[in-house]
C-alpha cells in the first residue's frame, strides 16, 4: 500500500469562454470512433506502422521469479544508496497470510538491529523493479529505485574554473552547523495553503487575498559571498535562539552604535565650550591696553 499521499491542488481543463469542462476522449484510428476504457489494451510499437497487442494475462505469465514474490538480492549499508536513485515512490509492505508473518517479522527485526538495508527485485506494473527495503515502526517499507542505466551522468554540470577559499568554506560549514536540526516535521506547503485560500475566496465570490509585499532581491548584482554567508549565519543563529553567549555577540554592535551616537551628541557641546572660553580670553590688544 502507498506510504504517502499527494496533497497537491489539481485543476481541470476548462473552456475560457464558458467555462465548460474540456475532456479528453479516446478514439480508435481504425474505426474512427470513441472507445470505452474496457476496450483499451496495451500495444508495443515494433515499427512505425506495426503494433503488437499484449494482454494483462500474458504479462502475468512472464517467467520471472519476482512475478509473485519479492526477491531480496543483497544487503547494503544505508549510506551507500545514492538518493538520486530514489524515484520518490514509497510503499508499506503487508504480509500475506499466517505463513508469511514469521519471515516478515524476522527480516524486519533483523534490519532494525543494524544500519543495513535490503535491496530487492519484484515484477510490478508491467516491469521488474528494484526496491530498497527498510523498517519503519516495525513495518517494512519499500522505496522504488532507479536502475543504473536510468541515472544520468552529472559531471558536465559541475562549475568549471571557480575559486573557493578556505575561509568561505569555513563560513559555509558554520552555516550548516547553525541550521542543523533533527526534526523537519514543522515545515508546511505554503504555496498550497495560499492557493487554497485563493480558490476558497473565488468560490465564495470574494476577492482573492493580495500577495504580501516583500523586499525585492537585488538582481544582476555582484554579491560578496563571505558577507552573505556571515549574514546567513547570524540570521540562522538568531532564529534558533542560540545560547546567551551568541546572543551577547549579536547585541554588542547595537550597544556600540548607541554609545557612538551619545558621544557624537556631546561633541558639539565641547566645541562650543572651547569657543566660549576662547572668546572670553583677552586678545593681545586688550592685554596691551
Amino acid at each position: 500500500m502507498s506510504a504517502t499521499e499527494d496533497r497537491s491542488v489539481r485543476f481541470h481543463q476548462v473552456h475560457t469562454e464558458d467555462p465548460g469542462r474540456v475532456r479528453v476522449r479516446k478514439f480508435c484510428e481504425a474505426e474512427d470512433r470513441e472507445v470505452s476504457a474496457g476496450e483499451i489494451g496495451k500495444g508495443f510499437e515494433v515499427s512505425k506502422d506495426t503494433l503488437v497487442a499484449v494482454t494483462d494475462e500474458e504479462l502475468e505469465q512472464v517467467p520471472l521469479p519476482t512475478a509473485k514474490a519479492i526477491e531480496i538480492v543483497a544487503f547494503v549499508p544505508a549510506a551507500s544508496i545514492d538518493p538520486v536513485r530514489l524515484s520518490g515512490d514509497s510503499y508499506f509492505l503487508q504480509y500475506d497470510g499466517t505463513v508469511a508473518a514469521k519471515p516478515y517479522a524476522l527480516i524486519a527485526r533483523a534490519l532494525a538491529r543494524n544500519t543495513k538495508v535490503a535491496v530487492a527485485k519484484l515484477a510490478w506494473h508491467g516491469r521488474e523493479r528494484l526496491v530498497l527495503l527498510r523498517v519503519k515502526d516495525g513495518a517494512l517499507v519499500a522505496h522504488v529505485l532507479k536502475w543504473d542505466d536510468e541515472v544520468r551522468d552529472p559531471s558536465e554540470l559541475t562549475p568549471k574554473d571557480v575559486t573557493v577559499t578556505d575561509s568561505e568554506i569555513d563560513e559555509a560549514l558554520l552555516l550548516v552547523d547553525s541550521m542543523t536540526t533533527d526534526d523537519i516535521s514543522g515545515y508546511r506547503d505554503a504555496y498550497r495553503q495560499a492557493l487554497e485560500a485563493v480558490l476558497e475566496a473565488k468560490a465564495e465570490g470574494r476577492q482573492p487575498p493580495k500577495p504580501t509585499e516583500e523586499a525585492e532581491e537585488p538582481g544582476g548584482q555582484v554579491v560578496d559571498l563571505m558577507a552573505a554567508l556571515q549574514e546567513s549565519v547570524r540570521k540562522a543563529q538568531a532564529s534558533r535562539g542560540e545560547d546567551a553567549g551568541d546572543a551577547e555577540v549579536h547585541e554588542m554592535p547595537t550597544a556600540k552604535k548607541k554609545t557612538a551616537r551619545k558621544a557624537a551628541g556631546k561633541a558639539p557641546a565641547k566645541k562650543t565650550a572651547k569657543k566660549t572660553a576662547a572668546a572670553k580670553k583677552p586678545t593681545r590688544r586688550q592685554r596691551g591696553a
